[in-house]
């Protein structure tokens, strides 16, 4: 019979052997030439013997027929007993065909399936594919997203079909804070979870394709909700939607003064504020203190909604405390007390000339070496409640009942009449000159004139009564 290992469309008539054989690669073509050349020599040899019927085909060989000696009847039992009908075993043949082709290899490989054509290949070649995604998928994912996240999140909201942004100027009103130190990222957020954008991107993107980069002050904002992206960013940028509560404290202003302007800025209620105020302790003052007056610095302050009585109050003291520090005044609370009660009375004496602060320091300082009265009006009239005039009756300059009489009582009065600025805090410290006396002789300009006797400090105080005397200057000496 015949033994096929590939279709019969593969046979060669031609083959002088008489049996159909299998194309053959190179190297199936070497080794069957060598396994030819092996067996011709066996069949040289004398007394040749038939192959083991390991190495026999499942059917009989053609030199079985063509040797010198046929083998033994018993001897082809089992060869015989191995052959099966062509027809009922072509199939099995050929399936196997590889493995029956790989006895017949004496280099010690293994036996190999048969080639098919392309198909094996471009299975492994798809296996190998869904492999390569599936570890490109989970070993990049996680990188590929971190890395490209905006640019992926830019193309779906492009595709999505739900709006990230509101359009036109919104509704009714909001207020928003933006702190010191927030970011464009943190402004983005706070905008959108107050309402007034759709989507923190749709502000974010915004600020990144605006050039000039926009800057943002720390504050309150009024805005409006449902806002689109550009109109939010355009009421920000206006200095009309930050809410101030302002408050501006001027040199010389007393207690009183401070909180009532710092309830009309704030809103506070003045009885909170005034509260507040007789805990002078709580503030880290001097035990001397038993107010705040001194000790309210001079400035401009801006508070956000809500802040309550204690805070503003703070925020003042604080500022003074470091504007004793820049001052060089001293931190012995004998020393620092009597230099912010020696300055109140100068801020409240002085004109807007600065440089006649110390000169006025140093008449006080000479009375005060000299054991004499200052004789200062500002300090009787602090001690009467007339905080907003210097001018005094003689009744006024008699009462020995108030403390605050430096007419009547030598030495410094007993606390701050004011709140001294930076000039005046500097002139208690560095006085200057040896006037004992001095007086405003124009109270439209603050000119101010220094005598060191009696006699001309009355022709100085005649100048004065003279210049109130004329009509367009008698508002200014009521």
């Amino acid at each position: 019979m015949t033994f096929r290992a590939t279709p019969p469309d593969q046979h060669d008539p031609s083959a002088d052997t008489g049996q159909t054989r299998q194309p053959m690669t190179r190297r199936e073509a070497r080794e069957m030439a060598r396994a030819e050349a092996e067996r011709a020599a066996r069949l040289t040899e004398p007394q040749a013997k038939a192959p083991e019927p390991a190495d026999e085909p499942a059917e009989p060989a053609p030199e079985r027929a063509a040797g010198p000696a046929a083998p033994a009847p018993e001897q082809e039992a089992p060869a015989e007993a191995s052959v099966a009908p062509e027809a009922e075993h072509a199939s099995e043949h050929a399936d196997f065909a590889w493995l029956h082709a790989g006895l017949h290899h004496d280099d010690g490989a293994p036996p190999r399936p048969p080639r098919r054509r392309g198909g094996g290949r471009r299975a492994l070649t798809w296996v190998i594919s869904v492999v390569v995604i599936l570890a490109l998928v989970g070993g990049g994912a996680l990188y590929a997203w971190h890395t490209f996240q905006p640019q992926v999140q830019a193309v779906l909201a492009h595709f999505h079909s739900e709006p990230t942004d509101y359009t036109g100027d919104g509704t009714g009103t909001v207020e928003v804070t933006i702190k010191q130190g927030d970011t464009g990222e943190t402004i983005s957020k706070t905008l959108a979870q107050a309402g007034v954008t759709r989507t923190p991107e749709a502000f974010y993107r915004l600020l990144l394709s605006t050039k000039p980069d926009p800057v943002f002050q720390p504050g309150v904002y009024r805005l409006r909700k449902r806002m689109s992206a550009q109109s939010a960013l355009t009421l920000l940028q206006d200095p009309k939607s930050r809410l101030d509560r302002t408050l501006l404290v001027r040199e010389g202003d007393t207690e009183a003064a401070v909180l009532q302007n710092a309830a009309t800025a704030t809103g506070i209620p003045l009885a909170q504020l005034q509260a507040a105020a007789k805990q002078p302790a709580t503030f880290g003052l001097p035990s001397q203190a038993k107010t705040l007056e001194g000790f309210l610095f001079p400035a401009t302050y801006t508070f956000d909604p809500g802040v309550d009585a204690t805070t503003v109050l703070k925020t003042l003291v604080d500022r003074s405390k470091q504007a004793f520090q820049d001052d060089g005044v001293p931190t012995d609370p004998n020393q620092l007390w009597r230099t912010i009660v020696l300055a109140s009375m100068v801020q409240r004496e002085a004109g807007p000339n600065e440089a006649d602060l110390p000169k006025i320091a140093g008449v006080f300082t000479n009375r005060l070496a000299r054991n004499m009265p200052l004789q200062s009006d500002a300090t009787v009239a602090y001690g009467t409640g007339h905080y907003t005039t210097v001018f005094t009756t003689d009744a006024e300059r008699a009462d020995a009942s108030n403390p605050y009489n430096t007419y009547v009582h030598t030495g410094l009065p007993p606390g701050p009449i004011g709140n001294p600025g930076d000039a005046a805090l500097r002139a208690a410290l560095h006085p200057e000159g040896d006037y004992l006396y001095f007086t405003t002789v124009n109270l439209k300009t603050g000119e101010t004139a220094f005598a060191n006797t009696q006699a001309e400090q009355d022709a100085n105080v005649a100048k004065l009564h003279a210049w109130c005397q004329q009509p367009d200057n008698k508002s200014y000496c009521q």
